[in-house]
């Protein structure tokens, strides 16, 4: 609801917005696409980009045509849970990229016989992205350093009553 301000904001999409604000990428006035509507985190991470001024659209399974909606973004989310599904040409050159996915994918030369990817096909968005987040070692640090940033938030809230 504009102008409210939950007790608290879910971690990973709070995770993704610090990430753009301690990177200092722009969102107001930019298009941003977050591709994934789930509760937990397409939905919020279209809120909290919308509560900073970008124009934002979100890309969804009946979504026509998503590769061309998501080329015309100047930042994208994904969070889809589809390995490796956004691939290079759906991505704006110069666009920042943050990967939300982990995913399993088959690998028979890795030790476990799989190895993690995002919803993101790194290396060819990497080639056209200005900046992009791996999968692991992206968001899922930022989503425990938010969960802890919620938890003391929520203890001096506590404190205070």
């Amino acid at each position: 609801m504009r102008g409210s301000n939950p007790l608290f904001v879910p971690c990973t999409p709070k995770g993704c917005i610090e990430l753009l604000e301690r990177y200092k990428v722009p969102i107001a006035g930019k298009r941003a696409v977050v591709i994934g509507r789930s509760n937990i985190v397409g939905t919020p991470a279209a809120l909290l980009l919308q509560r900073r001024d970008a124009t934002v659209t979100v890309i969804h399974s009946r979504t026509r045509d998503p590769a061309r909606i998501c080329a015309e973004a100047d930042i994208v989310i994904a969070a889809c849970g589809s390995a490796e599904m956004i691939r290079g040409d759906w991505i704006k050159p110069g666009a920042v990229v943050i990967d939300v996915g982990i995913n399993a994918k088959t690998d028979t030369t890795s030790p476990r016989g799989y190895r993690l990817v995002g919803d993101v096909h790194f290396e060819e968005a990497a080639a056209k992205a200005s900046l992009i987040t791996p999968v692991p070692g992206g968001v899922g640090p930022m989503t425990i350093a938010m969960l802890l940033q919620n938890t003391l938030e929520g203890a001096k809230r506590a404190i205070k009553q």
